[in-house]
């Protein structure tokens, strides 16, 4: 049942979107642009600084060792970066950092290892598509906004009151989001300079379907390459591409489509543009444009790209969001991005990249000291995303850095997952107006009709986790075009329906509905 308080936060944050539509994001983020923004970080040498706390000090707290979890490939010099990390954060809380990212292919499992097992860590890297209801409704993650109003005021300060109302759950926050664009966009980031070498004109492609042409074109021109790489959560029918919003957690089944008008949630099977895509995309796979091994391999496609054996891959887009590729990858000036759908704002953009803080935790306060640092202090934040300065990169202005021949060796390309991306430096190669781009991106977006609800799970929790099991059966294979759809989906469909589907979305649905009541 839906609370008074988050009826009213529910409507603040429809309000806010409007505002946010109005004014691009409001002043708040232009006020946060790398040139201007320096929230508590100007008080960067005070101890006391992260955790906005007079009484206290970093010599007074106990020495811990924060771990963090995050997603993203292991770097190279990755201890290099912890013991530069650490000697400025002694100075700051009396703590240590250490850095745990995981790949892309093994996450889900692993991340289901450590909630069950409760192993003991801080912080780990959620978001609403990535399980973060589901795990919270395990007790994985800390009810935060007492921490936060205590110590995390640097946080408040700096990040627009939409992110948060728009990430709660039963009108708590269990993380914190990131300061980032709040519009979303999906589509394709593909190798620019080979369509220019084989004169194929992108801009006449407009839906999925018009890639047909173009990858047909790839694979007959460039044998060895392949036109689209997919893998697990990487395809045409992944929720930014699809525009569907799962107005919650993307694992709890029940959808609405961001750019449309409807508000029945169903299942995806009974979706129209859902099931198209999957035949689509299963025609690409039977044509040779989709990798074979698209259903079990655990390559992260930006590794894959990067082998320079493959065309596109699907991507969440932004402004520079292949300038930031191209340099992740080292195709800088060889990668273009090209959106496959309409513009839109949801729930799920407010809290599509998070940060929790584990129950597991043995000190929640200095967890979110660190997290109110990567919101507030510049330094730090680049030296998490960047590294050394002088060897993993060199500064050409204030804001501006150039790569270097170390930059391969740490370059986690992870910055919509840290913090605040507004206090990010700017690679040479991207446009110097880069955070002016983000404003502007979120003007003329959809607003999704489900924008400020949060479906609660906790009454079809057990159906929620038989589902979850079948999923993982079925709808990586569907989704790639590796199986039959025609003989698969229906297999799928008897298996969703024998967990609990058809309950979870009679529950969703009402929630839904006691929602726009009341709006």
């Amino acid at each position: 049942m839906i609370r008074s308080t988050s009826r009213l936060i529910c409507a603040s944050l429809l309000l806010l979107a409007g505002l946010i539509l109005i004014s691009a994001c409001s002043d708040q983020i232009g006020t946060n642009s790398p040139q201007t923004s320096h929230v508590n970080a100007g008080n960067s040498n005070n101890p006391v600084s992260a955790s906005n706390d007079g009484k206290n000090s970093s010599k007074k707290l106990e020495p811990y060792t924060l771990r963090f979890v995050y997603t993203g490939s292991p770097q190279r010099d990755e201890q290099e970066i912890e013991e530069a990390m650490n000697a400025y954060l002694i100075d700051k809380i009396n703590a240590k950092i250490d850095l745990m990212p995981i790949d892309w292919g093994p996450w889900d499992d692993k991340i289901n290892l450590m909630v069950a097992s409760r192993e003991k860590v801080d912080i780990l890297f959620t978001a609403q598509w990535n399980k973060h209801a589901v795990n919270v409704a395990k007790g994985a993650f800390l009810e935060l906004d007492g921490l936060l109003e205590q110590y995390g005021q640097g946080i408040l300060q700096s990040l627009d009151p939409v992110f948060l109302a728009g990430a709660k759950i039963n009108g708590k926050n269990y993380a914190i989001p990131t300061n980032k664009e709040l519009a979303s966009q999906g589509g394709i980031i593909y190798r620019s300079d080979v369509a220019k070498e084989l004169g194929i004109d992108m801009s006449a492609v407009k839906t999925i379907e018009d890639l047909d042409a173009v990858y047909e074109t790839i694979l007959l021109k460039k044998p060895g390459m392949t036109p689209i790489y997919m893998k697990l959560g990487e395809t045409f029918n992944t929720h930014y591409v699809g525009n569907f919003d799962a107005l919650g957690d993307t694992s709890i089944p029940g959808i609405i489509l961001k750019d449309g008008d409807s508000t029945t949630v169903k299942p995806a099977y009974e979706v129209e543009r859902y099931v198209n895509t999957l035949h689509t995309t299963r025609r690409f796979f039977q044509k040779g444009y989709i990798n074979k091994d698209a259903a079990t391999n655990q390559t992260m496609n930006i590794d894959a790209l990067s082998s320079g054996d493959v065309f596109s891959i699907t991507g969440s887009l932004k402004p520079g969001k292949d300038e930031e590729l191209a340099i992740q990858t080292g195709l800088i000036g060889k990668l273009a991005q090209l959106p496959l759908n309409e513009k839109t704002i949801a729930t799920s953009e407010t809290a599509g990249s998070m940060l929790a803080i584990s129950t597991t935790s043995q000190d929640s306060v200095r967890a979110m000291m660190f997290i109110n640092l990567l919101h507030t202090d510049s330094y730090l934040n680049n030296l998490l995303n960047y590294g050394i300065e002088g060897k993993h990169f060199v500064k050409i202005s204030e804001n501006v850095i150039r790569p270097t021949e170390y930059t391969k060796n740490y370059n986690p390309a992870a910055n919509w997952m840290f913090g605040n991306q507004f206090l990010n430096y700017i690679w040479e190669s991207e446009n110097p107006q880069k955070w002016e781009n983000f404003r502007e991106f979120n003007q003329n977006a959809k607003l999704s009709p489900g924008l400020g609800f949060v479906f609660n799970g906790d009454a079809v929790r057990a159906e929620v986790a038989a589902v979850v099991n079948v999923d993982r059966q079925y709808q990586t294979a569907l989704e790639t075009g590796s199986v039959d759809v025609d003989k698969v989906l229906p297999e799928y469909v008897e298996s969703l329906k024998a967990a609990g589907i058809e309950k979870i979305i009679k529950e969703k649905q009402a929630q839904f509905d006691q929602f726009l009541s009341n709006k």
